[in-house]
């Protein structure tokens, strides 16, 4: 699987009290250190917009900044919640449709500030410092001060809806004088740092710190014995296997197969369809989410989006590029029918009879046991230091217009 999602948000608004709220600086143009376990590579460094602790702060502050959308409702926080691991919250009616109409009961995908359902649903954002696409299907938006652009100025849908308000809202920040502090330490060698370029690159870097690699898994990765149970070993050992062959999609140091780091002499980014949709036996997927099709133009490129990272992959419900799965069960489900089928609708289809299906989703039979293993190792992925992380969390003071 493998696909385009356009993900941060950012809003606008008034700043509401607080005015002594001072955040805390380190010295400035001070390099980043990443802090992460020896057995992980160090991330590629951006010539372009190198790391620091002034632009991640910065970054933190924009990214629940609802001054950035254009009703000053939503922030990037709005679709990617920290206790969610940074996807969407299953919970907040923001963005669940009901397209029984279609062949299925429900699916959740995001929606926009002005109310628009979105095609994709709301990936997580993690580690995405050894990611090299963030979108679900687009190969070409390799960087994320980029892809930030899409959900504020994209109108097609409208996310954060920014467009033709950008000066006004930097001279809000302009004004504000916890922006003073954070912009100038940020881009001190900028002659004029508020712009949206340096808005973009301070998300990036704040992107970029989202880190976290101490989940079970890792710590059982790292030798440390009895740190996943014996149920979570056996499913270990299935995803692993080329009678269940996950990991050839679901590889690397983030469970996906698109990945770049330090020690790589390229960045790998694969995309592929894994069965979801075969409207009409043509293979077709549903007008306007046809992955990287979109961008190509190629048909046989129908239906191909990337595979996501697993990681806190028990918190991210629902799954699939448009949250058409509700749960994991419901994913094992369709990979152990090697496709999905709908039998009634518009998007009616044997998808695993689809003629642009990756060929490593071909199907096994799972038995309750060997189902409750595979569960169990999936859960062992979710890192409770990550979502708990205070560096990540809202830094704006309770009341204020970011922090209701």
């Amino acid at each position: 699987m493998c696909s385009s999602r356009w993900a941060v948000i950012i809003l606008a608004g008034s700043l509401i009290a607080c005015e002594n709220f001072d955040p805390q600086l380190t010295t400035p143009s001070s390099r980043y250190v990443w802090q992460i376990p020896a057995n992980i590579p160090a991330p590629r460094e951006l010539a372009d917009n190198p790391m620091t602790y002034e632009k991640v702060a910065l970054g933190r502050h924009l990214f629940y900044e609802k001054r950035l959308s254009g009703n000053r409702t939503f922030s990037c926080a709005t679709c990617h919640h920290p206790s969610h691991a940074f996807a969407d919250d299953p919970n907040i009616d923001d963005g669940s449709a009901d397209f029984s109409k279609s062949g299925l009961n429900r699916i959740t995908v995001a929606k926009g500030s002005t109310g628009e359902f979105h095609p994709r649903n709301s990936m997580q954002l993690i580690n995405l410092a050894w990611q090299p696409v963030l979108t679900w299907g687009n190969p070409l938006m390799v960087r994320l001060h980029t892809q930030a652009q899409v959900p504020l100025f994209g109108e097609n849908p409208v996310e954060l809806g920014l467009v033709g308000l950008e000066e006004s809202r930097l001279s809000e920040l302009r004004s504000d004088p916890v922006y003073q502090k954070l912009f100038a330490a940020a881009f001190s060698q900028s002659g004029n740092p508020y712009t949206m370029g340096n808005v973009t690159r301070a998300l990036e870097a704040f992107q970029r710190s989202i880190i976290g690699f101490d989940s079970p898994y890792d710590r059982f990765s790292r030798g440390e014995s009895g740190a996943i149970s014996a149920s979570a070993v056996n499913g270990f050992n299935m995803f692993f296997s080329e009678e269940f062959e996950c990991f050839h999609c679901h590889g690397g140091i983030n469970f996906t197969n698109s990945e770049d780091h330090s020690r790589k002499a390229f960045a790998e980014i694969d995309f592929a369809n894994n069965g979801l949709y075969n409207i009409g036996g043509t293979g077709a997927y549903p007008t306007g989410n046809t992955g990287i099709k979109e961008v190509t133009g190629l048909v046989s490129d129908m239906g191909r989006f990337k595979a996501p990272t697993l990681r806190n992959i028990e918190l991210t419900a629902p799954y699939m590029h448009d949250g058409s799965i509700a749960d994991l069960d419901g994913v094992l489900d369709h990979y152990a029918r090697g496709g999905r089928l709908i039998s009634s609708g518009p998007n009616a289809g044997d998808g695993s009879l689809s003629p642009f299906k990756n060929s490593f989703v071909k199907g096994f039979t799972l038995t309750t046991q060997q189902r409750a293993d595979m569960i169990e190792f999936l859960r062992s992925l979710t890192d409770a230091k990550f979502i708990a992380n205070t560096a990540y969390s809202n830094p704006w003071p309770q009341g204020h217009l970011n922090n209701p």
